[in-house]
């Protein structure tokens, strides 16, 4: 019979066992965390990577997920190749101009009668050439005759008379739109042309007369200027707008006939 010494030798040599399996088997399973964090962790770099790869298109220009480039409508546009899309319903119904190749130099003169005196336009094909293609257009079908200038503003750097919208409310549109033809250096200047948008490449009828220097980022297509009558917008100016510093004009004005000259 085993004395109560060896007994306690028998147990301390089991626990010891015990002890060591344990510590065995926790290195174990500490190993196979790591193994298996591991393979979470490429998992997780190769998920990004495919993410990445699908947002930007990746870098490789043959690469199936990067479309080769397209001119943009901008540049198109600045050679003359215009493109009038369908937008919502005309305010005033005369058509659309087509799709065409235009002129890209020389300037038009535009004789403008409206309530409150007379003014001409120079309108520039090579800044703008379907901007002023489709000024042209709306102009040949009396699409401006008989339009108020609807909104006026008056802030020490932000002075423009706004016209183009037969209805009157600065929401209407001829129901066609095309795309800007935008200098990034354009500054609107005194005298200035440009149009109105709602957006990039939104342009319809409306249209602006900066008569004093304006304060605008380079977001709306410049077509022309004002060499006479621009005392006209000035004088409707001075009467102020019936809210504020933008708003309708006190002194209502509006565009009787606008006219190419022949």
């Amino acid at each position: 019979m085993p004395t109560t010494k060896q007994r306690r030798e028998t147990a301390r040599r089991r626990l010891e066992r015990q002890i060591q399996r344990r510590q065995e088997a926790a290195a174990a399973r500490k190993r196979r965390n790591l193994v298996m964090a591991a393979g979470l962790g490429v998992v997780v770099v190769i998920a990004a990577v495919v993410l990445v790869v699908t947002q930007v298109g990746g870098n490789d220009p043959t690469s199936a997920a990067a479309p080769t480039p397209t001119p943009s409508a901008s540049t198109a546009a600045a050679k003359g190749d215009c493109t009038y899309a369908k937008d919502g319903t005309a305010t005033k119904n005369v058509g659309q101009p087509p799709n065409a190749k235009v002129p890209t130099s020389g300037t038009v003169t535009v004789d403008v009668a409206t309530t409150r005196g007379n003014m001409t336009f120079s309108l520039d094909r090579a800044k703008a050439p379907c901007t002023v293609n489709s000024f042209l257009y709306l102009a040949g079908k009396k699409y401006y005759d008989n339009t108020p200038c609807h909104r006026l503003t008056t802030g020490a750097n932000f002075g423009v008379l706004q016209c183009g919208d037969p209805g009157g409310t600065g929401s209407g549109g001829p129901g066609y739109k095309y795309a800007d033809e935008l200098d990034a250096n354009g500054k609107y200047t005194k005298g200035v042309l440009a149009m109105a948008n709602s957006g990039p490449d939104s342009n319809g009828s409306q249209f602006f007369v900066v008569y004093k220097n304006t304060q605008l980022d380079p977001n709306y297509t410049i077509f022309g200027t004002v060499t006479k009558g621009l005392d006209v917008v000035e004088n409707v100016a001075k009467g102020g707008t019936q809210s504020g510093q933008d708003g309708k004009p006190k002194t209502p004005i509006s565009l009787k006939t606008v006219t190419p000259a022949t």
